[in-house]
């Protein structure tokens, strides 16, 4: 996968990205001063949901779940309870085990796994190429996979939320297929792992710290970069607004100015009223910072989703929706103001089908979700937005208030550092050539996380497939007879790459048998 508080890219999914701003209730007379203490767009918004196209109903992945009981603390020894762990699973082009039939793992993300399965298609559609079992595990403390019996109580405090961290997720990665693969006398069948967002980072990761588990690992739109100041804290607001840029310079100038007269019109008497009218909220708008970061979002996950056929990975968009945004800006009649305009290319993104009558900024009233708390702790990923290059308010990260911000909500003090101590990321290229080996880093230019991802070759084995028209991990999701042919031939060298993997794994293997 959830930058910013308002979204965190979460990364992705049927959750809604909630807003969450580190500074006092804001006045409509506040200006637009609290973005120093945002957090990251999350890498799904809190507006996604599940959406059945006509194309997924056509698809119809059959699996079966199931569940496999966790430790909750896979790194202490005390007596606590273990929670279930949910689990998709497909056998029904599997090899099996005297053949050494290939495990194709998903590094469930930040959400619902049945969404990540469904809108991962590469992983179902190769799998019968290989003989491979498939293998969607969830996330702990996402989906139905809960520590303490619920929701609520898995949420209930920072103590009861302390165990949800990336190196525990990892560890039940393994701990699963380790325990699978014994009961099914499997142990010789190799691991090929997937992963897009922050589900990338985890299987990148998983094949770094777990290298006898997993023989390789296929790390889509994984920005394990955008940690510290390894990448400039500018570089995803750069590219979400050269996004916009380049579809219209008009847009992106109107987007630009847009900040201004949205907190002008604020500061007047009823302008909070106005501006309810104008975005056809639902309930009367408290405060512009609430509006600003409800349009920022949107303009993120459109950078995010800027796919070339329609989509409804993160709400239900036509192809390309940045020009389709833009060409609703742009072309209201003379006259139009920009806020209205605003609203109308706004309305692209969440409300394409036309079906909703007024909009409602934040879709989860108590403001608790996983990401918030991962960004919070170990998560950490600094943004700002440039003066000259971004469309989005100027602002430079403070560290301070985000962590003021953090103890505020959880009452946690945030390790910025942690990630890449744990995982690496500083002089990423010496740590993968000496220690790293089978990772496909596959990154669209226009998604804005591709600037915190590794978007060169680092050896013959750790390889980075770069295209300038692609979004957000759009290798995996399903192949459609929209498909440009630079996408087509980007899955074709990542099977040829895990084929390569497989049948080295196997050739060393039955070498190591004859002997």
């Amino acid at each position: 996968m959830a930058a910013r508080s308002l979204h965190f890219p979460i990364i992705i999914i049927i959750i809604a990205s909630t807003t969450i701003i580190f500074t006092p209730p804001a006045l409509a007379s506040q200006p637009l001063n609290h973005l120093s203490s945002k957090r990251a767009p999350r890498f799904l918004s809190k507006h996604s949901y599940p959406i059945k196209t006509q194309l997924q109903e056509q698809q119809q992945y059959r699996y079966e779940s199931k569940y496999f009981y966790q430790q909750l603390d896979h790194f202490s020894f005390l007596n606590l309870p273990k929670f279930p762990q949910r689990y998709l699973i497909n056998t029904d082009h599997w090899a099996g085990p005297e053949r050494r039939g290939p495990i194709f793992l998903y590094c469930g993300n930040e959400g619902d796994i049945e969404w990540f399965a469904v809108n991962t298609g590469f992983v179902w559609e190769i799998a019968p190429l290989f003989g491979a079992m498939v293998l969607f595990p969830e996330h702990r403390y996402y989906g139905e996979s809960m520590p303490y019996g619920s929701r609520e109580e898995a949420y209930k405090n920072a103590s009861t939320l302390s165990y949800l961290t990336a190196e525990q997720a990892l560890a039940d990665f393994a701990v699963l297929i380790t325990d699978l693969k014994r009961n099914l006398s499997a142990q010789a069948c190799p691991v090929v792992l997937f992963g897009g967002s922050y589900g990338g980072m985890l299987a990148a990761w998983m094949r770094l710290k777990y290298p006898h588990v997993a023989i390789g690992a296929l790390a889509s739109s994984a920005p394990i970069l955008q940690f510290e100041d390894i990448v400039p804290p500018e570089t995803f607001y750069n590219i979400v607004s050269n996004d916009f840029k380049r579809e219209s310079t008009s847009c992106f100038n109107t987007i630009k100015e847009s900040w201004d007269a949205l907190l002008s019109e604020g500061l007047k008497k009823n302008g909070l009223v106005q501006l309810t009218k104008t975005f056809h909220l639902c309930r009367e708008l408290k405060s512009t910072e609430d509006l600003a970061n409800w349009l920022d979002s949107a303009y993120s996950y459109l950078a995010m989703v800027d796919y070339p056929y329609p989509s409804s990975f993160m709400m239900p968009l036509p192809g390309y929706p940045i020009g389709e945004v833009c060409k609703r800006i742009d072309g209201c009649p003379d006259g139009t103001s920009i806020l209205e305009r605003i609203f109308e290319g706004i309305s692209i993104y969440y409300n394409y089908t036309g079906e909703l009558h007024c909009f409602e900024l934040d879709d989860d009233p108590h403001g608790l979700d996983g990401w918030n708390w991962q960004a919070c702790t170990e998560m950490v990923m600094p943004m700002s937005s440039s003066h000259n290059a971004s469309m989005f308010p100027t602002y430079d990260f403070n560290y301070s208030s985000y962590q003021e911000g953090c103890w505020e909500e959880f009452g946690v003090i945030p390790r910025p550092r942690w990630i890449t101590t744990e995982f690496g990321g500083q002089d990423i290229k010496t740590a993968l050539e000496t220690f790293g080996s089978n990772i496909i880093f596959s990154n669209g230019l226009l998604d804005p996380w591709s600037g915190g991802s590794v978007l060169q070759n680092i050896s013959e084995t750790v390889v980075a497939l770069v295209t300038e028209e692609g979004a957000h991990h759009i290798d995996l999701r399903p192949s459609t007879p929209e498909d440009p042919d630079w996408l087509v031939e980007q899955r074709e060298t990542e099977v040829k790459l895990i084929k390569g993997w497989i049948d080295g794994y196997l050739k060393e293997k039955k070498t190591a048998f004859s002997m």
